[in-house]
């Protein structure tokens, strides 16, 4: 009871630590699974590890097979998980790049890993090949703590977010796939029979996945699962599934749950969300106990089967050769920079996946007396370790190095894309300003991207914000929402994070009544709130420049813009650089030859002085 209850705390206390120093959780996860496991044994007593997992297969927390059976619905719930979160719509509208990163690079990587392997450590063919197919997956929740504080182009971060996004669930499809190739061989030689094995192995696999997603589905949209039961009836009917689909064929039950995930992932379910938060948290309590588990679980003599200048050969083949060849491979022809490809050569970090599938595909192998099937765990995990501690340690030196680093974060991010927000993003987009609109409202996010802007359907009240690496570049927050308390929210809480250069809101229409007490975040004039600013954008949905002579020039601009209600001043442009107009406006610095950036009617100014507007329509 002590060590069960030990393995649950001891592993919520790594997720806690992980997040608390942002590093990513595997690793001290792995790292007090070894402490309490195999190198526990180098100091206790008698020489036995704090944390039994399991014990010459008969005692342990696990004794027999229960450890695999737990590890096998461990991973398979985990795969499923990872397999909601895989969009067809997101591969589609990634890119050239990164579709060639989950292809191309994927089979650099399998390929050349398994050659590598051969003839580093003269394992057999199935064997190198299933180790080059365990060290494709990489992960979001293994890229995100490395990258979170690393400021880069959204070009850059976004290529490796989405990575590390497509290529978990695809990885682990392609892992088992190789897993089931060799476990239907059965270490032979592969013959018409084993071939059909596998073949049968990816046809339940395919058929179970696919059709329990769409009865499943069926009984979500019919409402026939009570709403307080559809969490828990979710995570019996994964379970089901595996276990059934194993029982038809050995082996296809992991297949079974990763295309389950996949096609309910793409399916317009009602609570769709709420399902993948509620997956998401069971992920975490599950990880949390199954590395502890598999890194306990190894002995002595695993890890000292790979102490040898072999290891340091394949991890350095892995890391310096294998990941920058399917790199360039995968960039070749695009608009990326040489230091920035050698920049997302560098960072390329294993992850949870990897390790699990690893554990659980080298034990049941060694089991099976597939020779070389015992370096499988302990190899992967090295190379888990390894590259996780050398991206977190080096990421922010070698971004620095190569030039990549921002040393100041020039993007916008504007929460509200209602349709003067809009105007606003894309006068700023075409200035060459990254820009990027964030709402609730799903009808105003689909309009900036048919006008070609970057929205986002997002929620300041989601931590889903704060771990989103595409906007390390964001230095600016402008808050223009209709709803006053989401703009002081998202001041107050975003505030450090994405306003780095400033972070300002509209202001609210109890603040116009009294200039007096606008607020030093306050934005655009004392006199727009946020009604006045959707009428001008209405009626007057453009954007103008007017050339200034002098200071003097642009403060009797102003007080024209504050008694006329359709010009509403924006941005002083000039030297390359956009200055923000505050609602005070005693602040701003102007030169002769700036322009005045504003919304609304236009301002003729004649030769004579005499200023005009158009008329109003």
């Amino acid at each position: 009871m002590l060590e069960l209850a030990g393995i649950i705390i001891l592993g919520i206390l790594a997720q806690w630590t992980a997040w608390r120093f942002k590093i990513p959780a595997i690793l001290p996860l792995i790292l007090i699974g070894l402490a309490v496991g195999p190198l526990a044994t180098l100091y206790t007593e008698d020489a036995t590890k704090l944390i039994q997992p399991r014990f010459n297969g008969e005692t342990g927390l696990f004794p027999g097979e229960s450890l695999f059976y737990f590890v096998s619905l461990a991973i398979s719930v985990i795969l499923f998980e990872g397999g909601l979160t895989l969009k067809r719509a997101e591969i589609l509208n990634t890119g050239p790049v990164i579709g060639k990163l989950i292809s191309v690079a994927v089979l650099i990587t399998f390929i050349g890993g398994g050659i590598a392997a051969h003839f580093i450590f003269d394992f057999s063919w199935e064997v190198s090949l299933l180790f080059s197919a365990l060290i494709i997956v990489t992960g979001p929740t293994v890229i995100t703590p490395i990258l979170r504080n690393i400021p880069l182009k959204k070009d850059v971060s976004s290529i490796l977010k989405w990575e590390g996004i497509l290529i978990d669930p695809i990885g682990a499809l392609f892992a088992v796939l190789v897993f089931e190739f060799i476990s239907a061989n059965a270490g032979g030689e592969f013959t018409m029979v084993a071939l059909k094995e596998f073949g049968k192995i990816v046809l339940f696999g395919f058929s179970f996945g696919f059709s329990f997603a769409h009865a499943l589905a069926f009984l979500i949209t019919k409402k026939i699962i009570p709403h307080y039961l559809l969490n828990v009836f979710t995570l019996a009917a994964v379970l089901g599934v595996f276990v059934l689909s194993e029982a038809f064929a050995h082996e296809s039950g992991l297949l079974a749950v990763v295309v389950m995930g996949m096609v309910m992932g793409n399916m317009k379910l009602p609570n769709l969300k709420e399902l993948l938060y509620f997956k998401e948290s069971l992920s975490v309590l599950l990880i949390s106990i199954l590395f502890i588990l598999l890194a306990a679980n190894i002995n002595m003599e695993d890890l000292y089967l790979i102490y040898t200048w072999k290891t340091a050969a394949l991890f350095a083949v892995v890391v310096l050769v294998l990941r920058p060849l399917g790199v360039f491979a995968s960039t070749a022809g695009s608009t990326l920079k040489l230091n920035e490809k050698l920049f997302i050569s560098w960072v390329g970090p294993r992850g949870i996946v990897a390790a699990g599938i690893a554990s659980l595909f080298g034990t049941k192998l060694a089991n099976e007396g597939v020779p070389g099937a015992e370096y499988i765990t302990p190899l992967v995990f090295m190379i888990v370790l390894g590259t996780v501690l050398l991206n977190a340690t080096t990421a922010r030196l070698f971004a620095k190095i190569v030039g990549v680093f921002l040393k100041q974060s020039e993007g916008i991010m504007i929460v509200g894309a209602s349709k003067f927000s809009r105007l606003i993003a894309k006068y700023l987009k075409e200035q060459g300003r990254s820009v990027v609109l964030i709402d609730t409202n799903k009808s105003n996010i689909r309009t900036a991207k048919d006008e070609g802007l970057d929205a986002k359907v997002a929620d300041v009240y989601s931590d889903a914000l704060l771990d989103d690496i595409e906007y390390n570049n964001i230095g600016y927050l402008l808050a223009l929402t209709g709803n006053s308390q989401i703009n002081d929210y998202a001041i107050d809480r975003f505030g450090k994070l994405y306003g780095e250069n400033g972070a300002f809101r509209i202001v609210h229409s109890s603040e116009i009544s009294n200039p007096n007490e606008n607020p030093d975040a306050g934005l655009f004039s004392s006199t727009d709130d946020y009604v006045n600013l959707m009428e001008v954008a209405r009626h007057h949905g453009e954007i103008h420049e007017i050339e200034l002579s002098s200071k003097e020039h642009f403060r009797g601009l102003l007080e024209i813009t504050k008694t006329d209600p359709d010009i509403v001043p924006l941005f002083i442009r000039g030297n390359k650089k956009i200055n923000l107009i505050p609602s005070t406006a005693t602040e701003v610095e102007v030169e002769s030859g700036n322009l005045l950036v504003y919304m609304g009617k236009k301002i003729v100014e004649q030769k004579s002085g005499e200023v005009t507007m158009e008329e109003s329509l």
